[in-house]
């Protein structure tokens, strides 16, 4: 650095810091350094032979500056700082309303942590930029070349220090228009901010301002904007070179920071090697936080060799445009909210003021045609040592804008009527308070202009005052009468193909879907048969993109239903940066959707049940059988190595909707599906038992599995399966669960092991048990899930709940009942309408008729002697119903295929005639019916002596004792 400081330039300069520093510590020491590093870093920058121009980021008097120069040095080379790998996207540029982000894109790694992807950087671009000036210069200019020399994309995560740096706890969601970015890592160019606490707090403190946004603007935009170019460069210098001097200790960051600076060195110098350009007919865009570098790398003559750039990764990187907005800018950079608007506004006054002509890509969309290649060049004073402008700058009183009374007039009557439109009750008195309040708060912030952040803290305090009653607080107000949130658009031919695919294939539809906003589709396919295709895509994009971009109003998609009529909101273009990176992902929905289902399905993390939701998702959207063939095997795989039973709930309800659907649509059900109905059995039949005893498994998975082993046992038995298999599965179960206890009861009564009555028995003693009440809730909440696999069992659970409700005291039911309200909403809820149902069926409909019902499970037992007769003791009137219509039989007959007329021998039922000798000829020559009958009459007589069930005299006993019975018997034989 000796060298440096003997440069006379800026002599005078270091002369008054050696005396400032002097007076300030009393005597040389470590501010000295600092203070006259600060020089030696401006006069380095200033005297290398390739121009380095310092911007910031976003900065109207940035922008202003360097289209100013632009014009007056015509340069043949731009090196401008941005990621090396994004130079093919600026020519698209032209086909966007900006501002939008140059995006790389990797979705797939190779090289970096897997829990990293998808990798995305982005490099926002607007109006009011200086990195805008200078690429709409180059690419419309010609003969001049645009060269980027920052490191590439896969660079900035190979340098990135995420595992250093602790992790930041997650902030307040963000709005839409501030997520456009995603979870992107912006490329910052020209970031000028300072990394020392202590420095920005004081900076913000004596002057006076909340943020920092509003400092830059009162004491840096303001003061530059009508600078010449050497005043711009040398400010800029010196305060790029003040932040990273008083940067905090060699961390990461800055290490970063001066690879980036090394990489961007080296990439300049090999290009002048390779082109023999002059450097005098070059411009190097930079931050000024990398002009004022002191790596051994800077200038056009540093030291080569030294810093070696590593090679790529193996990654495939994909680039394209997204839109951007102010207000993702301003939370991906850490601005404050509405400063990138305040910019863009301060932009266009700048250029009224200045009457600079800014440069405009050709085709610019909403712009008009550039005048760039019109203007006659300024000439560009000659090389050789800047003079100091520093000295001047720095001891210059600040400039006092007159107060623009129109102006700050038209502010305050704008925003009331703003916030009229939002419900507050401004009036013209608040525009005159608002108008007064901003002088007021100028002055007190030593300013004669207010500034619009005065303007903004003068509407919050005279309009909002303690509520909000409008959608917007006023700030917001303010915000978006200064400029809003302007938000970019990419235009149609810069789209990636699939995006472009999707909106020609929507164009039937006749809607503008590139706009913002939410635009209604109706579709009738009916009508318009062609309409089918566009609610193919529509179901795709809402299976693929966020919530809000497709979104169904009216129609449905299910396995074997299609919609005839539907009805959508298409938000689109306010998505527009998701549908463009489903295009980094293949070159079709269907490919995508294709890619996202079997990475789902042969994914680490990937179970029995997210494979079968692929298998549906390829049947319902895609309607590939292939797809579904080939998932539907992966998921015999996947079921086989799981050894819980977290997933048997969402197996259970995929596999019925998949065999339903099957069924009603398929000859005869794919293979996959019955290997997986005859090896889900086997394995859920193994597991059963550990389930019921593990304290994990909760009481619906297990009657998932339950309900898996008993609604497909008939198709598993079908395929070769052994039932003896589930009941020694439900033999080995023991849990101590009072709910898992009732649900392996419901399983024994469903497989016969436990009669209904027992089951009763067991309940009442539950209650009668003061120990096991507290519990009880928990057996009913065991017995409702029971329902899943055993739904016959709806009027048991009926009968425990009332029987409950009914014999136990207030005292404990009362403090009871909340306990089973709670388990049942939580552990049964999608159960509840069945037993419901069932409680309707059995209770009486009336209130009425409550008092005399009696409950079914309480009406006492008929007698067999009350079954066999009548009242008065006479014979059953069925018996006599049926040779009194003969015409009945005939039907039944005729539906069994029985084709004889009646016999001659007399009518069926006569007592006295030959009916009743020709009954006791039947019983006699069919012995088996004979028992039949009367154990269905109750017959328990012993047989006579004289012979066995085909002994007439036991026929003329049994026929004479129930003789209707008897000849119905008689006319059924008969017939048959």
């Amino acid at each position: 650095m000796s060298g440096d400081r003997e440069s006379t330039s800026f002599g005078a300069l270091r002369g008054q810091l050696q005396e400032a520093a002097a007076a300030f510590a009393d005597g040389p020491d470590a501010l000295e350094g600092i203070l006259l590093g600060l020089v030696d870093d401006v006069d380095r920058a200033v005297r290398e032979p390739l121009e380095i121009f310092p911007v910031c980021h976003h900065s109207p008097a940035s922008a202003v500056a360097m289209a100013r120069r632009l014009r007056a040095k015509q340069p043949k080379v731009v090196y401008l700082e941005l990621c090396e790998d994004m130079a093919p996207l600026l020519t698209e540029l032209r086909n966007c309303r900006l501002p939008v982000a140059v995006q790389a894109f990797a979705g797939d790694v190779d090289g970096f942590p897997k829990e990293w992807a998808p990798l995305s950087v982005v490099a926002p671009v607007t109006e009011a930029s200086a990195e805008y000036q200078a690429i709409a210069y180059a690419l419309d200019t010609p003969g001049v070349e645009l060269v980027l020399v920052d490191r590439s994309s896969d660079h900035v995560f190979q340098w990135d220090g995420r595992d250093e740096q602790p992790q930041e706890e997650a902030g307040p969601p963000r709005e839409a228009e501030a997520a456009l970015h995603g979870e992107a890592v912006g490329v910052e160019i020209g970031d000028l901010r300072p990394r020392f606490a202590e420095l920005e707090e004081h900076l913000l403190r004596h002057g006076r301002v909340r943020h920092w946004s509003e400092w830059w603007h009162q004491y840096v935009e303001v003061p530059l904007g009508d600078s010449d170019h050497d005043t711009y460069r040398q400010v800029m210098f010196l305060i790029g070179s003040l932040f990273r001097r008083l940067a905090p200790g060699e961390g990461s960051r800055l290490r970063v920071d001066e690879d980036r600076e090394r990489f961007m060195w080296t990439r300049i110098r090999e290009h002048l090697a390779a082109s023999g350009a002059d450097p005098a007919d070059c411009l190097y865009v930079c931050g000024a936080f990398h002009a004022a570098s002191r790596v051994a790398e800077f200038g056009v003559r540093g030291h080569s060799g030294a810093f070696t750039i590593s090679p790529r990764t193996a990654t495939a990187w994909q680039y394209g445009l997204i839109p951007s907005s102010h207000a993702a800018i301003e939370a991906q950079f850490g601005l404050a909210a509405g400063s990138v608007s305040i910019a863009a506004t301060e932009w266009a006054k700048s250029l009224k003021r200045t009457r600079v002509r800014p440069y405009v890509l050709e085709g610019q969309a909403g712009k008009r045609k550039s005048a760039a290649r019109k203007a006659a060049a300024v000439p560009a004073p000659p090389a050789g040592a800047a003079a100091d402008r520093l000295s001047g700058f720095l001891r210059r009183p600040p400039v006092l804008d007159a107060l623009d009374e129109a102006e700050l007039l038209g502010w305050s009557v704008d925003i009331v009527r703003a916030a009229r439109r939002s419900g507050y009750l401004a009036s013209t008195a608040d525009a005159v308070a608002v108008f007064e309040t901003s002088i007021l708060l100028a002055g007190m912030r030593d300013r004669a202009k207010p500034t619009p952040y005065d303007f903004q803290d003068a509407a919050v305090t005279c309009i909002e005052k303690d509520v909000v009653p409008g959608r917007r607080d006023v700030r917001r107000l303010v915000e978006i009468m200064m400029g809003g949130d302007r938000i970019g658009q990419v235009g149609y031919e810069s789209l990636p193909p699939l995006a472009r695919d999707v909106h020609d294939r929507l164009e039937p539809l006749g809607l503008r879907l590139q706009q913002r906003g939410v635009r209604r589709a109706l579709l009738d396919m009916v009508s318009r048969p062609e309409l089918r295709a566009c609610s193919d895509v529509l179901w795709m994009l809402r299976r693929l993109m966020p919530h809000g971009a497709a979104r169904p109003i009216m129609g449905e998609r299910r396995l074997g239903e299609r919609s005839v009529q539907e009805s959508w909101d298409l938000a689109l273009g306010t998505h527009q940066r998701a549908l463009i990176e489903l295009g980094y992902e293949g070159v079709s929905i269907e490919q995508v959707l294709e890619q996202r289902l079997r990475r789902a399905a042969y994914g680490p993390g990937a179970t029995a049940a997210t494979v079968l939701a692929a298998v549906e998702d390829a049947t319902l959207y895609l309607g590939s059988r292939r797809l579904a063939d080939e998932l539907g095997t992966h998921a015999l795989k996947v079921l086989a190595a799981e050894r819980g039973v977290d997933g048997a709930p969402e197996v259970l309800r995929r596999v019925r909707a998949l065999l339903a659907y099957y069924r009603t649509s398929e000859p005869v059900l794919p293979s996959w599906i019955e290997s997986f109905v005859k090896s889900g059995y086997a394995h859920y039949c193994t597991l059963l038992p550990t389930a019921f005893g593990d304290e994990d498994a909760t009481v619906g998975q297990v009657a998932a599995m339950l309900g898996f082993l008993f609604g497909m046992e008939g198709l598993a038995l079908s395929l070769g399966c052994d039932r003896t298999q589930l009941e020694l599965a439900v033999g080995q179960s023991h849990p101590e669960d009072p709910s898992k206890t009732a649900l392996l009861w419901a399983a024994q009564v469903q497989l016969g092991t436990l009669s209904r009555g027992e089951l009763r028995s067991r309940c009442d003693a539950l209650l009668a048990n003061p120990l096991v009440v507290p519990a009880y809730p928990r057996y009913l909440s065991g017995f409702v899930h029971a329902l899943e696999p055993v739904p016959g069992l709806a009027d048991v659970v009926v009968e425990a709940v009332s029987n409950a409700f009914g014999r136990l005291p207030d005292a404990v039911l009362l403090p009871w009942l909340p306990l089973l309200v709670t388990t049942l909403r939580s552990s049964a809820a999608e159960l509840a309408p069945l037993l419901i149902r069932e409680a309707g069926r059995i209770f009486p409909g009336r209130l009425a008729a409550l008092d005399a019902w009696v409950p079914p499970w309480r009406t006492p037992p008929v007698a067999p002697d009350a079954r066999r007769t009548g009242p008065g003791g006479r014979a059953p009137r069925g018996a006599a119903l049926l040779p009194a219509h003969p015409a009945t039989c005939d039907a039944v007959a005729e539906l069994l295929g029985c084709t004889p007329e009646w016999t001659d021998a007399g009518r069926p039922g006569d007592p006295g005639g030959s009916g009743g000798g020709s009954g006791v000829a039947l019983l006699t020559a069919h012995p088996a019916a004979c028992d039949t009958l009367a154990g269905l009459l109750g017959c328990d007589e012993g047989w006579d002596s004289g012979g066995g069930c085909g002994s007439p005299a036991r026929g003329a006993v049994l026929t004479a004792g129930h003789p209707a019975a008897a000849a119905a018997w008689e006319a059924v034989l008969a017939r048959a």
